[in-house]
């Protein structure tokens, strides 16, 4: 019987659209942050981090009450002939919950250390906030901002709790490598869930890699700064 790659370009589909996703909104929402103050700033950071230490079936449970058929979010989307629940689409959900904290946490700790000096050196050329957003402290931060995008990536391949709970199992649409594994396992079949063990290892592993190689080689123009 051949060996059915689909979980392996559903996962690989589903992280780098959720990556893509997970970047634009980590980065914008970390910019946000440093933008408000008070208690409004504490709540936006409980929020934007609560995913990150809820558990995963929380999540999944949060996002079905969320985006479930009897929400206001399911009935808007029937009318439409819609649904989230069951599809691809909720993998790439699931995912970018899950992940958006990694990417929101690393941008935001990359963009509070770029020098003020240089924020206010844009403001007196006459810059816009947004220029200077853009074309000051981004590459500024980009080394943090890269290690948080490809956290996140990983984070999004072994997404595995929310979601089966939003997605479910459904092999050629929804079945995720994690998710694979565990029905694999379920089912008695270790050498079909070795297999997809063995290949997301190897895809983490060289995802962790490819980041700690890309840090290694800023880490000189670091010291020299120092």
């Amino acid at each position: 019987m051949a060996f059915d790659l689909t979980p392996l370009w559903i996962s690989i589909k589903t992280s780098l659209l959720a990556g893509v996703i997970t970047f634009v909104l980590g980065v914008l929402c970390a910019r946000l942050f440093l933008n408000v103050s008070g208690r409004v700033k504490w709540l936006l950071d409980v929020v934007f981090t609560l995913p990150l230490v809820l558990p995963p079936t929380v999540v999944g449970f949060l996002l079905l009450v969320l985006c479930g058929k009897n929400s206001a979010l399911g009935q808007l989307l029937r009318r439409f002939d819609l649904a989230i629940i069951f599809t691809w689409q909720a993998t790439v959900i699931s995912a970018v919950v899950v992940s958006f904290p990694l990417m929101y946490r690393a941008a935001k700790g990359a963009l509070e250390q770029v020098d003020e000096n240089l924020i206010w050196a844009g403001r007196t050329l006459g810059m816009s906030e947004w220029r200077i957003f853009l074309r000051v402290q981004v590459p500024q931060a980009w080394p943090g901002i890269a290690s948080g995008a490809v956290l996140s990536f990983a984070r999004a391949l072994g997404e595995f709790g929310a979601t089966l709970m939003i997605a479910g199992n459904i092999p050629g649409r929804t079945q995720t490598i994690p998710i694979a594994i565990y029905f694999a396992t379920a089912a008695g079949n270790m050498r079909v869930a070795t297999i997809w063990v063995a290949i997301i290892t190897l895809i983490s592993c060289i995802v962790l890699g490819f980041m700690n190689y890309s840090g290694g080689q800023k880490s000189p123009s670091i010291k020299t700064r120092a």
